[in-house]
């Protein structure tokens, strides 16, 4: 025969007894939902730039049939497109020493002196 607490446990009643903000909104879970969160917003603008602003995706049909565009005008807005605020600014941030921003740059210079 099955003791008490194995029957306690195996009840519907008491497993529908905790709700869904008892087991997951608890302090413990927070850094999970904080990292699914961040991933979720990254990937959504990433997805987002990718689809409104790239220079190689085009919902217009009457772009899409000029193929493929080698004009200056093209070539300029490519270089617009990887040239954003972002990297503009870590530029000015490490430019005066040489080279890009770097991660690890003590590391970096250890084991290569910087040279690629």
């Amino acid at each position: 025969p099955p003791s008490v607490g194995s029957a306690r446990l195996a009840s519907p009643r008491c497993v529908m007894s905790t709700t869904f903000a008892q087991r997951w909104l608890r302090p413990e879970v927070y850094p999970i939902f904080a990292a699914i969160g961040g991933a979720v917003g990254l990937c959504g603008f990433f997805c987002t730039r990718q689809l409104v602003a790239s220079p190689g995706f085009t919902a217009a049909k009457s772009r899409r049939m000029a193929g493929i565009l080698e004009t200056k005008a093209d070539f300029d807005e490519g270089k617009n497109w990887r040239d954003h605020r972002v990297r503009r600014f870590l530029r000015s941030m490490y430019g005066g020493k040489g080279h890009g921003p770097q991660i690890f740059p003590g590391l970096n210079e250890s084991f290569g002196g910087g040279q690629h």
